[in-house]
């Protein structure tokens, strides 16, 4: 548990730092750009290569790599192993592959991008399509760059070397506000610049990984053929976990495609709304899953189910505990904290209130989405990927419906509130699968207990504290009740 918790706190050290620079990013977006029809332009440009870095990189390909370079190097403290099986052969094969292919999936992206680019923002007029369009072109090759990023993540995760994985996007965020804040102001129009802030970011991210896997002891060797027989087990498990995403991709595709309906404006709001959510999301979420995820592969690979058991117990208590706080806290000072980020420059207070009604109905997902990053870590690591599969599937096809039952009543917010319900759905699925053998025990219901009364207690202090200090400037109408809350949680 000690070393868990270290090795959490670390990465949520190295990821709130790239998290913050980012909240930095989308404040510098926002001052320039606002909720517009610019942003919302480069927000459907990214929305492909941020899809295929989800499906081909960080998301599938990642997960589905951890458990089976985890398993190699196993086994290589086994003097029967043969060397085929060799962990480091295993990934510069990978590694090879994707140099090859990563291109030619760029290219195609490119050049088919005036056929997806009507369908993905059908409610755009003419020009904002040409826009689009045009940054789509510069950002494809950001999938290529992050295909090779997200393998070298893997290997120093796998290795638990998890501060310097994590720590890597700060560089990406640096590289976008060069774009935004250098690049920008200085080509026409402006927005073309975030887009060229991606591809610089992108490339530092890669290029700032190469030291820790030389500390590593990692040593690539370009190889094509023969192909690594755990490549065929690594697509094995890659290929439920990419259904998994592309399903789950699905309510981001319809949310976008909806909200290109509601005037310029409306894909912004949702996406500022999404990164204030993704915040404790990412930083506590990601850092607890990414943690557990070669430690739930070795306790499987070892055949320890009672180890097994104990770190996903272990990770939904510390995820309730990290995430049920941040979701209350938020309810709360989620409008002074837009507000008091973005309400300047080219955002306005219309934009303000939006983007509140968006986060407010986002937050309600927090917590459940935080399980599944857990509970879908320790599906794949057991070699279940079928799992979340089943559990996506029938949380998109919910969100889908909600998305065209609720847009006409709340607009951006009813989007948002059936991606929380969705999440919600997919959590409660994934564990009555995973764990309905399991009970339990007095401890953790204990733990359950008493993280309900400090957040029941946080809400009430925490609108007290609001309430008492309303004429406040923004900055106090923050700070004052976040500090007060935090003190009265611990």
């Amino acid at each position: 548990m000690k070393r868990l918790a270290r090795d959490i706190l670390l990465m949520a050290a190295a990821t709130a730092s790239s998290r913050l620079l980012g909240l930095f990013r989308d404040v510098a977006i926002a001052n320039q750009f606002g909720a517009s029809a610019a942003y919302d332009a480069f927000l459907i440009a990214f929305f492909v290569p941020h899809f295929l870095r989800q499906l081909l990189a960080e998301g599938a390909l990642s997960t589905a790599m951890v458990p089976v370079y985890t398993e190699l190097r196993e086994a290589r403290t086994d003097s029967s192993s043969s060397a085929s099986l060799d962990a480091d052969a295993f990934a510069s094969n990978l590694i090879s592959w994707l140099i090859l292919l990563f291109p030619i999936i760029v290219i195609i992206g490119i050049l088919l991008a005036p056929w997806y680019v009507p369908f993905l923002a059908s409610g755009f007029d003419a020009e904002k399509l040409a826009l689009t369009v045009r940054l789509t072109r510069i950002v494809f090759p950001f999938i290529a760059v992050i295909g090779i990023s997200a393998v070298m993540m893997g290997i120093l995760n796998a290795q638990h070397r998890f501060f310097a994985a994590s720590f890597a996007p700060v560089w990406y965020n640096m590289g976008m506000l060069l774009g935004i804040l250098l690049v920008a102001p200085r080509i026409e129009p402006p927005i073309l610049g975030v887009g060229l802030g991606v591809l610089i970011g992108g490339s530092a991210q890669l290029l700032s990984q190469v030291p820790a896997l030389l500390k590593a002891g990692f040593c690539f060797r370009f190889r094509i053929l023969p192909i690594h027989p755990q490549i065929h087990r690594m697509l094995w498990l890659m290929a439920p976990a990419f259904l998994t995403l592309a399903v789950t991709q699905v309510n981001l595709l319809v949310d976008n495609k909806l909200a290109s309906y509601l005037g310029d404006g409306g894909i912004s709001s949702l996406q500022y709304g999404m990164r204030l959510f993704q915040l404790p999301l990412g930083v506590l979420a990601v850092s607890v899953a990414t943690a557990l995820l070669p430690r739930f592969s070795k306790a499987w690979a070892r055949r320890d189910e009672l180890g097994f058991f104990r770190y996903l117990n272990e990770g939904i208590v510390i995820s309730t505990l990290l995430l049920l706080p941040a979701m209350v806290g938020l309810l709360v000072i989620g409008p002074d904290v837009v507000r008091l980020l973005f309400e300047h420059g080219s955002f306005t207070s219309a934009d303000t209130v939006r983007t509140a009604r968006v986060l407010s109905m986002y937050l309600i997902g927090l917590a459940p989405y935080g399980w599944v990053y857990v509970l879908t870590r320790a599906a794949y690591a057991r070699g279940k990927p079928l799992f979340p599969l089943l559990a996506s599937t029938v949380a998109v096809g919910i969100n889908v419906a909600l998305d065209l039952l609720l847009i006409s009543s709340m607009r951006e917010a009813g989007l948002a509130l059936a991606t929380a319900i969705a999440g919600s759905v997919n959590a409660i699925l994934l564990g009555i699968i995973l764990l309905w053998k399991q009970r339990l025990d007095r401890e953790t219901v204990r733990q359950f207990v008493w993280i309900g009364i400090g957040c029941v207690g946080l809400f009430a202090v925490t609108a007290l504290t609001k309430h008492w200090i309303e004429t406040a400037p923004p900055a106090w109408l923050v700070l004052v009740p976040t500090l007060v809350g935090l003190v009265f949680y611990a």
